[in-house]
């Protein structure tokens, strides 16, 4: 089982993760990304959703047109775990990728 982050484990992910949000009442972390179009918001959450499965880890994402918005947090820890800052990372690096 996942553990929850430490306070101080988490500030430390948090600080790296720059472009996230941190929400304490939800002990989540929450990013909106924004596409040209629909077709590269949607190309972005297969990507996404690719790594995710490999990861065994799923986020929870809202889609509108060229917005995208996910939000991560592991409900088996009761709130941010390693896994989420890992997926965080992850996506990141597949936003700032080819598109």
């Amino acid at each position: 089982m996942v553990e929850k982050l430490s306070a101080t484990s988490r500030d430390a992910a948090l600080a790296k993760l720059a472009s996230w949000s941190y929400d304490a009442a939800a002990d989540a972390i929450t990013r909106e990304f924004r596409f040209a179009d629909f077709s590269a918001a949607f190309a972005f959450m297969t990507r996404v959703a690719l790594a995710a499965e490999q990861a065994g880890h799923h986020p929870e994402w809202f889609n509108v047109y060229n917005k995208v918005r996910i939000t991560l947090s592991t409900h088996d820890a009761g709130g941010l775990s390693r896994k989420d800052i890992e997926l965080a990372e992850r996506i990141d690096a597949l936003h700032s990728g080819p598109q």
